[in-house]
């Protein structure tokens, strides 16, 4: 376990934090999973790649395993097994290495790819009505290179692309309550810088602010907040004593409206296409959705078809103050489609 090897790590190190430590409440060092690849022990990077080959053979390739007699892969799919609304699923925690092997079912098929456009993002422009952010995707601009420029006080067209790094973490850390702590370690900047930039965000996107703040009230004079299409989660820890408990409530007030929007769209869109397909006595099927994507076999005579039909349905899906794109992919397996 990380736990293990982490006090493997530390053994004959120093046992308290120092200034740039990250801590726990016991006031001691901690490592993180991706900090034992550098360590000062080659051991311990040889234990690292186990973990980590291990978890791939007992999580995924041992479930391939036992579907060498049909040939195909099968995987359970739990509508409610996370709270924001998506679907849960062990291919969601699919690694490329074994995206790889998961290939059409025929000479006949590709395996198409289509996958929402930072549709978080999009929704979120909708839900603040952030004029800046709404204006910015619908002329078309690359939002993190808007955003960067704005933040950084520049013409996007002097933004490099360590500024636009920058600015796409914080665009996405927003919309989950990210801390200057958090995205200074996240970034590779100081505290007072992450939080420089945190700051210049919410100055840019004023809409942004107003909607974090008023979703915070409503949140804790309810005890809920709810998606676009009113399902409503419950937030008991809005009204915790506990200082941690309750700024966790706070971050998932600020993104489940996001997140769980994100979630209800795509569902609806899968609906869709679903009849459509079978309106238009096509052959070629969906098979897999997985976050914001979604992964069809596909009839390559019927291509053309099905691009038309699913990117409409996945387009239209919602009419929102920004326009929903999204980009797709084709390929003989489902690394070279997404």
């Amino acid at each position: 376990s990380i736990k293990k090897l982490a006090s493997i790590k530390l053994e004959g190190e120093r046992k308290h934090c120092v200034e740039g430590d990250l801590c726990d409440l016991n006031g001691k060092p901690v490592v993180k999973a991706k900090d034992l690849n550098n360590a000062k022990y080659p051991a311990l990077v040889i234990l690292e790649k186990y973990r980590v080959y291990n978890k791939l053979r007992t999580a995924f390739y041992s479930r391939f395993e036992r579907t060498k007699k049909s040939g195909r892969v099968f995987f359970w799919v739990n509508q409610n097994g996370a709270t924001s609304g998506r679907q849960s699923s062990p291919m969601h925690q699919l690694p490329p290495e074994l995206k790889a092997i998961i290939l059409s079912d025929s000479p006949e098929h590709d395996m198409w790819d289509p996958d929402y456009s930072q549709i978080e993002l999009r929704v979120l422009a909708h839900i603040a009505q952030d004029e800046n952010m709404i204006e910015g995707f619908r002329s078309g601009a690359d939002i993190h290179t808007q955003t960067a420029a704005q933040v950084f006080g520049m013409p996007p067209e002097y933004v490099t692309s360590q500024m636009r790094s920058r600015a796409k973490a914080v665009n996405f850390g927003i919309v989950y309550g990210i801390g200057a702590y958090s995205l200074s370690k996240d970034i590779g900047v100081t505290v007072a810088e992450a939080n420089a930039y945190i700051n210049g965000y919410l100055r840019t996107y004023h809409g942004v602010r107003q909607y974090m703040e008023d979703t915070k009230q409503f949140a804790k004079d309810h005890g809920y907040v709810k998606t676009l299409f009113g399902r409503r989660r419950d937030l008991p820890e809005m009204s915790a004593t506990n200082r941690i408990t309750k700024a966790f409530g706070e971050r998932v007030a600020m993104n489940t409206p996001i997140q769980g929007t994100a979630a209800d769209i795509i569902k609806i869109a899968m609906v869709r296409v679903y009849r459509r397909l079978q309106a238009e006595g096509l052959k070629s099927r969906l098979i897999l959705q997985v976050h914001d994507e979604l992964n069809f076999n596909v009839y390559k005579d019927e291509l053309e078809k099905v691009k038309q039909i699913v990117l409409d349905e996945m387009e239209n899906a919602i009419k929102l103050q920004v326009p929903l794109i999204a980009d797709c992919g084709e390929g003989v397996n489902w690394l070279e489609a997404h």
